[in-house]
Parts: structure tokens; C-alpha cells; sequence
């Protein structure tokens, strides 16, 4: 009976019961992935990588049922007090596939990653499984200091919306500029200051073995695959700068900004193994993931400046930012396929 007070509390406008049946059903997902279907070392298969991406996809999907017929929005975080479940699923879905589209430079990042710490590629489900593990923590803390200075300050939005033109305005004249892990300073750092063997170590991320001083005592070493993790981590991080303020230009509901955070994660994460051998032949996305970025940003101006502020334009409903996110990149991905049709997989290393 102690518990219930707790449990019915509400923390970010849901009740705490709600936050740890999500990710008590996260956790039996992952526990599901490594403890059961992924519990021995192997190359996940591309056939494989679809379905378990499939089968996430699914489940995103029937979360996206939840929201519409049981979620109880907060009105809180929303423009009109009607139709609010109509509103969130919206949200929801728009957060879903942008979180996604921006996820996807992930998976060759994390290439070069694998590749620069020669990674085998047994081993890579387990990095990129513990990557999870890391991004659940780290979404969770950035998007609740993210909730909490929106719903506080909310012409914060305008510097969201500043920085998302700035960022997709980047990405779209650019250029492109290939990550040096060589001279990462957070790297770098990690590697004066641990012992770190020179070879991966089976599948561990630690071992034991003599301390370099030859007094034959046994110390605790980092191999090549906790780097490969850290590096993982590192970047994860670096693309929430991104993925963050993009998403609560999309929704400030918290609940479903982090609900649509994890599961684009987790789907995105499933097909690394099948996308990572096809990834150039998506060479033009980061265009259309560009053009949503600088549209979004524009949407926060229109909304939160014209037309609540000015009265000088009517609200965009959320729906046409769903519509506009599914031409965009549903129009970059068709024409990447289309202009790359010739072109070969490279072959998995």
C-alpha cells in the first residue's frame, strides 16, 4: 500500500506507473534479444536484421494504437483541448519516423567505428545491444532537462527552431566531412588514463591480466570492444543535439518524445546489420532529412511566433507536419533507390 502513492504519481504529465511499465517492457525486449534470440556470439544475418526490425516496427506501431484509443494526454502540452489523442498519435508518429531518418547517419558512423577498432562482426551485436542500454539512459536525461526547460521557458522553441534551419541548411551545402577517430580527444583522453590491451579479448569489454610494471599482479585491462562502446555512446550523444530539440519542435509532450525516441532506436539499431551493407545506396536522404529539419524549424516560427504571438497565420495542424515528413523523406529514399539502382552492395567485411 506504500507503494500506490508513488506509483500515482505524476512525473512529466503521466503517472510514474505508466513511465516503468514502458521501460519494464524495454527491458523484456532487450532481455528477450540478447538473453534469448541473440544469446550466443554470431553474425546477425540481413534476413534475420529484417525481421527483428520488422517485428519492433510492429510494435511501434501497436504503441501508436495505445496512444489513439488508451493514452490520456496531458492538455498541457498541446495546442486545443479537443481531439487529444488524435493529437499525440500524430506526434507520435511524426517524432517516430523523424527520430529514425535522423538516426540513420548512425548506422555509418558506427561503421567506420567497427571498422577502425576491427570489431568482428560476431561481436558487433553485443556493442551495438549495450549501445541500447546506454541511449535509454541518455534520451531519458536529455529529454526530461529538455522538458523541463520548454514547458518553463517556451521561447526556448525559437532557439530550437534557429538551430534546426541552421543545421539542415548545413547538412543540405555542407559538404560532407569524414569523422577522424584517430584524433577524437575523448578517445584520446580514455587511452592515457586506462590500460587497454592491444586485441579484443573474446567478447569481454574488460579482463584481468598482469599489471604492466612486471610485478605479475593481476589488474583490471579495457580492450578494443569497450572503446568500440564508448565510441558508440560518444556518438549517440552527439546526435541528440540533433535528434532532441528536433523532436519537441514536433511535440512537447514528454511521454511521447521519449516513447518514439526509444523505439526509432531500437528498430533502427535491429537493421544495422542489413542497412550497413546497403547504406550508400541512401546517399541522398540526408537531403529530404534536411529540407524536414529547416521545415520544422520554420513550423516553430509559424506556430509559436505568427500565429499565437501575431495572430497573423492559423495554426499548422500537426497532421500536415506527418504529411510533409512522409513526402520528404519517403521522396529522398525513393529517389536514392532509384539513382543508385545500378549500383552494387558492397559486400559485408
Amino acid at each position: 500500500m506504500d507503494a500506490l502513492p508513488f506509483l500515482t504519481a505524476v512525473y512529466a504529465g503521466q503517472p510514474v506507473w505508466l513511465w516503468l511499465a514502458f521501460l519494464s517492457f524495454i527491458g523484456f525486449l532487450l532481455w528477450l534479444d540478447l538473453g534469448v534470440i541473440n544469446n550466443k556470439d554470431g553474425v546477425v544475418s540481413a534476413s534475420k536484421s529484417a525481421k527483428m526490425w520488422a517485428a519492433f516496427a510492429s510494435l511501434a506501431v501497436a504503441f501508436g494504437a495505445y496512444v489513439y484509443f488508451v493514452y490520456e494526454p496531458d492538455p498541457r502540452y498541446y495546442n486545443s483541448p479537443d481531439n487529444l489523442n488524435q493529437q499525440a498519435v500524430i506526434q507520435y508518429f511524426t517524432g517516430y519516423l523523424l527520430e529514425t531518418a535522423l538516426a540513420f547517419d548512425n548506422i555509418f558512423v558506427i561503421g567506420m567505428i567497427f571498422t577502425f577498432f576491427a570489431v568482428p562482426r560476431e561481436y558487433q551485436h553485443r556493442v551495438l545491444f549495450w549501445g541500447i542500454i546506454g541511449a535509454i539512459v541518455f534520451r531519458a536525461i536529455f529529454i526530461g532537462l529538455g522538458s523541463a526547460v520548454v514547458n518553463e521557458f517556451t521561447w526556448v522553441l525559437y532557439i530550437f527552431a534557429a538551430f534546426l534551419i541552421f543545421t539542415g541548411w548545413k547538412m543540405l551545402f555542407g559538404g560532407d566531412h569524414e569523422m577522424k577517430l584517430e584524433d577524437n580527444p575523448v578517445l584520446k583522453f580514455v587511452k592515457k588514463r586506462m590500460r587497454v590491451t592491444e586485441t579484443i579479448e573474446n567478447h569481454n569489454f574488460f579482463v584481468k591480466k598482469p599489471h604492466p610494471d612486471g610485478s605479475g599482479r593481476l589488474v583490471l585491462w579495457a580492450t578494443p570492444l569497450f572503446l568500440a562502446l564508448m565510441m558508440v555512446e560518444l556518438v549517440d550523444i552527439i546526435f541528440a543535439v540533433d535528434s532532441v530539440p528536433a523532436i519537441f519542435a514536433v511535440t512537447r509532450d514528454p511521454f511521447i518524445v521519449y516513447t518514439s525516441n526509444i523505439f526509432a532506436i531500437l528498430g533502427l539499431r535491429s537493421m544495422y546489420f542489413m542497412l550497413a551493407e546497403a547504406v550508400e545506396r541512401f546517399k541522398y536522404l540526408k537531403y529530404g532529412l534536411s529540407l524536414v529539419l529547416v521545415l520544422i524549424g520554420f513550423k516553430i516560427i509559424w506556430n509559436f511566433g505568427l500565429s499565437k504571438e501575431l495572430k497573423m497565420v492559423p495554426y499548422m495542424e500537426p497532421h500536415w507536419s506527418l504529411i510533409a515528413t512522409l513526402v520528404l523523406l519517403g521522396g529522398a529514399i525513393g529517389y536514392s533507390l532509384w539513382k543508385t539502382r545500378h549500383e552494387g552492395v558492397k559486400p559485408a567485411e
